[in-house]
């Protein structure tokens, strides 16, 4: 029977995207959803979003990473990883949280979508008014 490996469980959040990070030592595998992480996100600016924390920390290929993330769009899906991450990396040493808060890895996004209200076309926006 194979030896269970130490790892640590980041959970972030942005809008509705919700990540879990599951961190194991490793070689810097990032698996996102059971795809490599260049076959999931397209952009280069959201791949680097999820490295920044491991970059910061020159940590990028002594970690594997694997990630279950659901909701949301691949912008909130990449900042919710980047969180998850942090949280774990700070989880298995207490020291990386302030390197980690200065660069605003450590800090959720409270920025939701506004509801709609009845009796209008959106959330904030009226229907034109006609005087007569």
């Amino acid at each position: 029977m194979a030896k269970a490996q130490k790892e640590n469980i980041g959970v972030g959040r942005r809008k509705t995207a919700v990540a879990s990070v599951f961190l194991r030592k490793g070689s810097g595998k990032i698996r996102v959803n059971r795809r490599d992480i260049n076959e999931y996100f397209p952009s280069e600016e959201q791949r680097t979003n999820v490295r920044a924390p491991l970059e910061k920390l020159s940590l990028v290929s002594d970690y594997d990473i694997v990630v279950r993330v659901k909701g949301g769009g691949l912008e909130a899906q990449a900042i919710a990883i980047r969180l998850g991450v942090s949280r774990a990396l700070v989880q298995q040493d207490e020291d990386r949280r302030s390197t980690l808060k200065a660069e605003g890895f450590m800090t959720r996004d409270p920025r939701k979508k506004e509801r709609k209200k009845y009796g209008q076309p959106g959330a904030r926006k009226r229907f034109q008014f006609s005087k007569r």
